[in-house]
């Protein structure tokens, strides 16, 4: 029986269904994990594909490849080095599990299936994994690990049965997705864990993004005092060795320097950015292209892409019309200079003209209105996706939440995109974390220090400029009352009575519901973006688009 244990626990970024270079990945930390004199190496869920697998796990001959490559892995364990834990997908008696394989000895000692699976939210494990049986303990070198998979200890039952049935410590391998704020969330939840069951806790997460989902790490250890002692940096690809003995009864955690939680506009910043990364990293494209307006939307997007890609990877586009202040001209170039990005300008002027005699015979003596703002937007559009064509630069587009949820976006205009970061992110929000970003630089960042856009960015009064002396407040109600209501009525469901008694007023409610409503087409032909909230459009909140309820308008 062993009473001292080193665990290396990797907070790694797995490239989704790039098997080989998964294990490879696992193999160099492996290395660095036994130079380090570690007995263990764990890996988070699903770490040989990447998690969420979705139908990608259906196919056999993926099933296959991920079978040998854990062969392979745990046939190397044979050297004495550090054991392995690797999840993957375990298909027996006909029955497909998400599972979690420990590796020592040159074989695989164990296999544990995700006994819990999610079907809410962005979930969707029960399509495509049957659940595994309440599991026991595994033994690894004397210690009795209750190994977990993710939503196995969101609920007590799993860890309740592992406890009673011997474990010393809790193990649990995630693909946690990002949402603000749930960071703290994860160790309260943990807590109870603990106190439940008596044992240390340890909770590890992949650091990734995978289309619209960003995995944040954020990784920590808890003793059975339920006191902290390894919290891992969010949104840090990194090896943690963790120190563990067992001077009596049960095996405590030595503490660690604690990594200090991100504020509120960092933690949105820093899930924009590894969204981005890896959205166009794994899906190599050469750089970015967007248009940059002199607005504040496509102003952080330009941003977050810089310290995302770096300045030479993105190329900003103006594209003035007469409607063009010189107030936006400025400020486009200016955030240019500041980013150190390539700048075009490319009027539409020219285009604008051509459709207009185009048309002019069809649209007969009609008065100019909204058609004749949308072709503006379209024209920008095709003109970034010409680009985009000609170079190989996915177009990054520049909406926020509160625009989508409301319609006021062009649908083949502003919406046309690869790709948004700003997709999940209220325009209140989008204010707060422009602040922050011209007060401080991110971690990792490849863009510069200092501010990245002039204050007046942040200032003006919002505009699309697609008329005389627009301004978004002409359309829309002023913002901050705005995504009050949005909030309500998008992440929690509440009804109109419910925000009459809040205080707003029921003719707004109905009016912001309605355009709510009516935008849902729209929100369903717009590009991915990174899920930031607990209801991101397209994953999580999944509404008909011909729909007849009227029961929250009644």
């Amino acid at each position: 029986m062993t009473n001292r244990l080193r665990i290396a626990l990797a907070q790694m970024n797995p490239h989704e269904g790039e098997l080989r270079a998964n294990a490879a990945k696992i193999r160099a930390l492996r290395a660095e994990a036994a130079a380090a004199g570690a007995d263990l190496l764990v890996t988070p869920e699903f770490s040989i594909a990447g998690y969420p697998p979705e139908d990608l796990v259906l196919k056999p001959a993926f099933q296959a490849m991920c079978d040998a490559e854990i062969a392979a892995l745990a046939a190397e364990t044979a050297d004495g080095g550090p054991g392995l834990i690797v999840g993957g997908p375990w298909l027996e008696g006909g029955k497909l599990y998400n599972a979690a394989f420990l590796l020592d000895g040159g074989k695989i000692v164990a296999r544990r299936a995700k006994h819990e699976l999610p079907n809410y939210g962005v979930f969707d494990d029960k399509r495509v994994f049957d659940a595994g049986p309440a599991p026991g303990p595994v033994v690894f070198r004397g210690l009795r690990l209750g190994l977990m998979i993710c939503e196995d200890w969101w609920f007590p039952a799993v860890s309740e049965t592992l406890s009673e049935s011997g474990a010393e410590l809790l193990l649990s391998i995630n693909g946690s997705p990002f949402e603000v704020e749930k960071a703290e969330a994860r160790i309260d939840l943990a807590v109870a864990r603990v106190v439940e069951t008596g044992l240390p806790f340890v909770f590890l997460n992949q650091n990734c993004g995978q289309d619209e989902l960003v995995f944040d790490g954020a990784s920590f250890v808890l003793n059975a005092d339920r006191k902290l002692a390894v919290r891992a940096p969010s949104f840090a690809e990194t090896l943690i060795l963790t120190d563990w003995e067992k001077p009596g009864d049960v095996w405590v955690c030595a503490q660690q320097e604690l990594a200090k939680p991100l504020s509120r506009p960092a933690q949105i910043y820093h899930a924009m950015m590894l969204g981005l990364r890896d959205y166009v990293e794994k899906n190599r494209f050469p750089g970015i292209v967007l248009g940059l307006s002199g607005g504040i939307d496509s102003a952080i997007s330009a941003a977050v892409a810089a310290d995302a890609l770096g300045p030479e990877r993105v190329r900003a586009v103006m594209m003035p019309s007469p409607y063009t202040s010189q107030e936006s001209l400025e400020d486009a170039a200016e955030c240019a200079r500041l980013l150190g990005i390539h700048y075009d300008t490319i009027p539409i002027g020219p285009a604008m003209a051509a459709y207009e005699a185009m048309l002019a015979p069809a649209f007969g003596n009609r008065a100019p209105d909204i058609t004749e703002e949308n072709l503006q937007s379209r024209i920008r559009g095709v003109t970034l996706m010409a680009l985009s064509n000609k170079f190989g630069n996915m177009l990054l587009t520049t909406g926020n939440k509160s625009e989508m949820s409301t319609g006021y976006a062009t649908i083949y205009g502003d919406m046309c995109g690869g790709y948004s970061v700003l997709k999940d992110v209220y325009k209140t929000d989008v204010f707060e974390v422009c602040r922050w970003r011209n007060a401080n630089t991110p971690a990792g960042a490849l863009g510069p220090d200092g501010a990245v856009m002039p204050e007046r960015v942040i200032t003006k009064p919002p505009s699309a400029e697609l008329k005389p002396d627009q301004k978004d407040q002409d359309t829309l109600p002023p913002y901050e009352v705005l995504d009050a209501i949005l909030n309500g009525l998008v992440e929690r469901e509440l009804s109109v009575d419910d925000l009459v008694a809040q205080g707003f007023e029921r003719a707004l409610i109905l009016r912001v519901w309605r355009m709510l409503d009516r935008a849902e087409y729209k929100r369903r032909q717009a590009p991915p973006g990174v899920k930031i909230g607990q209801r991101a459009f397209g994953r999580d909140r999944r509404y008909p688009i011909t729909n007849g309820f009227t029961g929250l308008i009644s």
